[in-house]
């Protein structure tokens, strides 16, 4: 009887799991067998592995990886103070809270901020440094998307060191080893496991970003997610987008297998 009712229970969620994530992914493998033409074809496939797309590809996982990167050296020694603060969970809150405005009102935000008459370059003239092109450039596009992942990336460490037991690193402590080491060899290990979190969280989406690549960098940072809007908007060859779309899905998928959990044995 149990095992019947658990199976109602999934059922539901198995629907869901059908109509709006298995279905989808078998449209865009449909559709990446189409040419603009709406013929049979194989040959977005051979146009995906030409230096042009090749080269999209080695940008998107350029940028997702330093996005990835910078999110984690902030987030980690935030997410440590936050776990030592007296009031953590009110300052996580207020961290987390930004991430719940829209992602284009963030944009446009930024848009104002690095402008030639924005905030920034306001700054820099009280200080006599001058304007400076901040806007349209890889560091503002690197910098807002850093801006908006790094709560994704805050919250899995910070539930990772909260649960860490506090005598592992007084016994640490009290063997004689150095706050680096202490680090390096107890909390770090043993906080692994959000830090793979949060990067799976945010290399993911980082892979496939193009509104800010189109608001923030002005175009100039062209990723697999510009080029699968690109496709199905401008020139409407959605076999291409398909195509482009397989391959962003196919490294995802893998990113998950490498930064998921696995089983330890018992020795």
């Amino acid at each position: 009887m149990k095992s019947k009712s658990r199976n109602l229970y999934l059922i539901p969620y198995v629907i869901w799991i059908a109509l709006f994530v298995v279905t989808p992914i078998l449209l865009v493998l449909y559709y990446s067998f189409f040419d603009i033409e709406g013929h049979f074809t194989i040959d977005n496939y051979k146009k995906f592995f030409t230096p042009v797309y090749l080269k999209m590809t080695f940008n998107s996982f350029w940028y997702a990886f330093l996005i990835t990167f910078f999110t984690l050296i902030i987030a980690y020694p935030t997410a440590y103070l936050l776990t030592k603060t007296k009031h953590k969970q009110l300052w996580l809150l207020l961290i987390i809270l930004p991430s719940w405005i829209n992602l284009l009102l963030k944009a446009y935000a930024f848009i104002g901020i690095f402008g030639t008459y924005g905030a920034a370059n306001s700054l820099f003239e009280v200080m006599g440094m001058g304007s400076k092109q901040l806007l349209f450039t890889d560091f503002s596009f690197i910098f807002v998307s850093v801006y908006i992942f790094l709560p994704f990336m805050i919250l899995p460490i910070f539930n990772a060191l909260d649960e860490l037991n506090p005598s592992l690193i007084d016994a640490s402590n009290d063997l004689g080893a150095s706050p680096w080491t202490t680090f390096r060899r107890v909390i770090f290990p043993l906080t692994l496991d959000g830090v793979k979190s949060g990067c799976q969280v945010v290399f993911i989406p980082a892979l496939s970003l193009f509104m800010l690549t189109r608001l923030i960098a002005g175009n100039r940072v062209i990723t697999l997610g510009t080029a699968i809007e690109q496709h199905f908007l401008v020139t409407q060859d959605w076999g291409m987008g398909s195509t482009i779309a397989v391959f962003l899905i196919i490294a995802m998928v893998l990113i998950m297998v490498l930064t998921g959990k696995r089983k330890r044995g018992i020795l």
